[in-house]
């Protein structure tokens, strides 16, 4: 009984929530482990869930060494869920309400300095239909904080130069419109020029960024590059494409940017997404502080 309302409820984010693809694979792969964990306990029936069998199942998660943000996210997904199976009338009572996810440590997120920023827009060839999209690309996730998903589907007619623009469907289908910077758009311009006499005969819906083989960008080609770029200039771990996002950020706000814009130009729903943000930017002032003034170290003579 339990797999039929899991399968209605992706059913129900897929279609009403309109939930991306990778997004359903990870509710249904987390929800998938509760019901097994469920069925092994002779429970195949959600009104017979107990608060009880739920924390049994976290306890399990962490005694197999899976980290505290996985066991949280999990958690997250069975919320979600219990709370459609309550609006349906399928339970009464919901039993997670009391369920508390597992304390944790926020890590902040890795962020390139202005400097490190600045050089690794300079790594890329400015020859060659590779060196001159890989600019581009890097142009556009440091100059506009685009996921790697909203920069992987960006058609050319996203692109706005006139009025300085790009336009980006961000998660469940959110559109959002963010500033060009002069450099994004003379990189883009390359780019489009070479790509137009790479490719004389392309589709006009073509997306934006391709291979060389004309075909579409994939994650793993852009992951990829940008790791190799930034580990020329940082021996900091997970150089991925999102660290550009969050380096958009942080130098945002390390310049006064205003908290809720920048909120805004990321997609966020919550302001609270956004807050990690400012204290990346916290410590740097303290640092800065440290160092510079006479008066920061107790030491200081």
């Amino acid at each position: 009984m339990m797999w039929q309302h899991l399968d209605r409820y992706l059913h129900y984010l897929q279609y009403q929530r309109q939930y991306s693809p990778h997004t359903l694979i990870s509710y249904q792969n987390d929800l998938s482990q509760f019901i097994s964990f469920a069925a092994a306990a002779s429970c195949s029936d959600p009104r017979e869930v107990t608060t009880t069998l739920i924390r049994n199942y976290l306890a399990s998660l962490l005694k197999s060494g899976m980290s505290k943000r996985s066991i949280a996210r999990k958690l997250s997904a069975l919320k979600s869920l219990f709370k459609y199976l309550l609006r349906e009338g399928i339970i009464e009572n919901n039993p997670i309400r009391p369920v508390a996810a597992p304390r944790q440590d926020k890590p902040l997120p890795t962020v390139l300095s202005m400097e490190q920023a600045r050089r690794l827009m300079e790594l890329p060839p400015e020859a060659g239909f590779e060196g001159i999209r890989d600019r581009a690309i890097l142009e556009l996730l440091y100059g506009c904080g685009l996921r790697l998903s909203e920069l992987l589907n960006l058609l050319p007619g996203n692109l706005d130069f006139s009025g300085e623009l790009v336009r980006v469907m961000g998660k469940r289908r959110k559109e959002r419109l963010v500033p060009l910077g002069s450099y994004a758009i003379a990189a883009l311009r390359n780019y489009l020029d070479i790509r137009a006499k790479t490719f004389p005969e392309l589709h006009p819906a073509a997306p934006l960024f391709l291979t060389a083989k004309c075909k579409k960008m994939y994650p793993l080609a852009v992951q990829k590059m940008s790791h190799a770029y930034m580990s020329l200039l940082s021996e900091q771990e997970h150089l991925s494409p999102h660290v550009l996002r969050h380096t958009f950020a942080t130098h945002l706000l390390d310049r006064g940017a205003d908290l809720m814009a920048v909120k805004e130009l990321l997609g966020h729903e919550s302001l609270s997404t956004t807050q990690v943000y400012t204290h990346v930017s916290r410590d740097r002032l303290k640092e800065i502080y440290r160092q510079a003034h006479p008066r920061a170290d107790r030491l200081s003579k």
